[in-house]
Order: structure tokens, then sequence, then C-alpha cells
């Protein structure tokens, strides 16, 4: 699976788990340099709280496009460490 946005692939594994849909990526998969850590939070009942980034590629920034849970409940642990994408990401 890749992750793309504004011509660059962001993210790329073999390994990605799906949850409710979203392909959720390994950490070690995405290319850091685009991304930034932003303060929006949100909560899910079953998989807790989740953390967003930013992606920044020449220039343009897509704000809150990827979110993780770095502390996920006891029912979500399999997707500790990854990253999942929204909001004008493509994922193919």
């Amino acid at each position: 699976m890749k992750a793309v946005w504004n011509n660059m692939v962001i993210a790329e594994s073999d390994s990605t788990i799906i949850v409710e849909g979203n392909h959720y990526f390994p950490y070690d998969s995405i290319k850091e340099e685009y991304f930034h850590k932003t303060t929006l939070t949100s909560f899910c009942g079953w998989k807790g709280m989740a953390n967003y980034y930013s992606i920044t590629i020449h220039g343009k920034t897509l704000k809150d496009c990827a979110w993780y849970y770095s502390e996920p409940n006891d029912a979500a642990k399999k997707i500790k460490g990854m990253i999942a994408f929204w909001n004008g990401i493509e994922v193919i």
C-alpha cells in the first residue's frame, strides 16, 4: 500500500493493518521529513486518544491529515506505532 499526497509517496508498506476501513501504516514506513506533529487530538471509545500530524511538501501543508494512537486501549493494541491517513491523502 502507498499513501500519496501532492504527487509524493509519503508512506509505503506491505504490512498495513485495516481498522474501520483505514489502512494503518507502520511508523517506519513513513517519510518522516514531511511529517510534523500538531496539537490536535480526538478520542475514540475503543481505541483511545489519537494525536495528529500535518504534512508539508513543496511548501504546501495539509493540516491534521494523519493520526496515530501512541497509547491505544488494549482492544486496539495492534495499531500502536502505526499511522493512518485521511483529509486528502490517497491510499492506493
